[in-house]
């Protein structure tokens, strides 16, 4: 072959790979759009409707990684969601990433469906396609709200769609975007390797502060340096004032926390910190006078660290850090409720023997009840039921 045509050749070649490369690329992309038209558009109906009430060809959305955000006003943890989520979404478009969200109406009206849509920056399908909503809560076997179905633009077998968007929007903000299956392990390894390094002077402090609130009875504004308690067993005390449950909860632990610290060694260390989510300071003030342990301070950008760190999604919640920094469990209210002051120092070795303990002191009346109802099992407190942990 000469060296011209061996040229011409190699040329064409690389055309043909180029083309082939471009092809493939097409086909993606529109299988990509293929793809969420049949899951958000029909054939009398090609578009969505903005924040401004424009016609958004549903093609707009090709390439990129889409959301489809099942919610509804009625429902007040879909409203904080909300709240979150267009702070997250604002975010990332404002740098540029290929991220879009499209209303998966809940609502129960149009009025409130363009009420609540007014604070949304995204996309919706709009309210009157009852058939296209029906259908995507039927494809993604919708159970709960918020909900959201992140949509990958290429349909690999691991990242089709991911459907516990909210909990990781929750938990990483905007650092879970892609939402990738890469990203994600990313994300759970970062999270392994904090926990492996925490302690208490990692958790508790930041830059510019180095102290924790001492009881509002003492001297106004004491400072208790974070130093002062490690070594010391401590509970973070995610509470606040609004919540009924909270409020209800906080007498028994003020009074299980005073025996606790009635009966220490001197070699021992037991102190409580309140993690407020109060929503303003003089609810927090309140709240905080009432209680003889010590608090971070209202507003501390520890709070929302700490509550993403520990994946706290209810309060009142009791999560035991042990002397050694590392958390010991984030069950610490249901311990309280069910065996006092006996479960300090929480470990895992006293609480196997507060339930070794209950399990022997079962009534055998009990034990003949659970039999004759048919119980085939082994018969334990959590069996028969008469000191189950509270779920409230």
């Amino acid at each position: 072959m000469a060296e011209g045509d061996f040229v011409r050749e190699t040329e064409m070649g690389k055309k043909m790979d180029r083309n082939s490369e471009s092809l493939s690329n097409s086909e993606s992309e529109n299988d990509s759009i293929s793809r969420i038209s049949s899951l958000v558009a029909t054939k009398d109906r090609d578009f969505l409707l903005s924040p401004n009430e424009q016609q958004v060809k549903v093609s707009r959305l090709e390439g990129k990684i889409v959301g489809l955000y099942f919610s509804g006003n009625w429902d007040p943890q879909c409203r904080n969601f909300t709240h979150l989520l267009a702070n997250v979404y604002k975010q990332l478009r404002s740098e540029g990433s290929e991220l879009e969200i499209v209303f998966v109406s809940c609502d129960e009206d149009i009025d409130a469906f363009n009420d609540y849509r007014a604070h949304m920056p995204w996309l919706s399908i709009p309210y009157s396609d009852m058939e296209v909503k029906k259908a995507l809560n039927q494809r993604f076997n919708i159970e709960g709200m918020p909900c959201l179905v992140i949509l990958q633009p290429k349909c690999g077998k691991d990242e089709v769609e991911l459907r516990d968007g909210v909990e990781l929007v929750y938990r990483y903000g905007v650092r879970a975007f892609p939402f990738t299956k890469e990203r994600l392990e990313d994300l759970q390894r970062e999270n392994r390797e904090k926990h492996e390094k925490q302690n208490i002077t990692n958790l508790l402090t930041k830059q510019n502060r180095d102290f924790l609130l001492g009881h509002p009875s003492s001297k106004k504004n004491v400072q208790i340096p974070v130093a002062s308690l490690i070594g010391k067993t401590i509970g973070l005390y995610f509470s606040a004032q609004w919540c009924n449950p909270a409020v209800k909860f906080t007498p028994k632990l003020i009074s299980t926390y005073n025996t606790i610290k009635q009966t220490l060694s001197k070699d021992e260390g037991f102190e409580i910190i309140l993690v407020s989510s109060d929503l303003d300071q003089s609810a927090f003030d309140t709240y905080f006078s009432i209680m003889p342990w010590l608090a971070l301070p209202f507003g501390d950008a520890t709070i929302k660290e700490l509550v993403k760190h520990f994946e706290i999604g209810a309060i009142p919640c009791l999560v035991i850090v042990g002397p050694n920094g590392k958390t010991l469990t984030k069950q610490g209210r249901s311990l309280i409720n069910v065996y006092q002051e006996n479960a300090y120092p929480f470990t895992p070795e006293k609480l196997e023997l507060l339930r070794r303990k209950a399990d022997e002191e079962v009534d055998p009346l009990y034990v003949v009840i659970a039999m004759n109802k048919g119980w085939a099992g082994p018969i334990s407190v959590s069996n028969v039921g008469m000191k189950c942990i509270p779920s409230a």
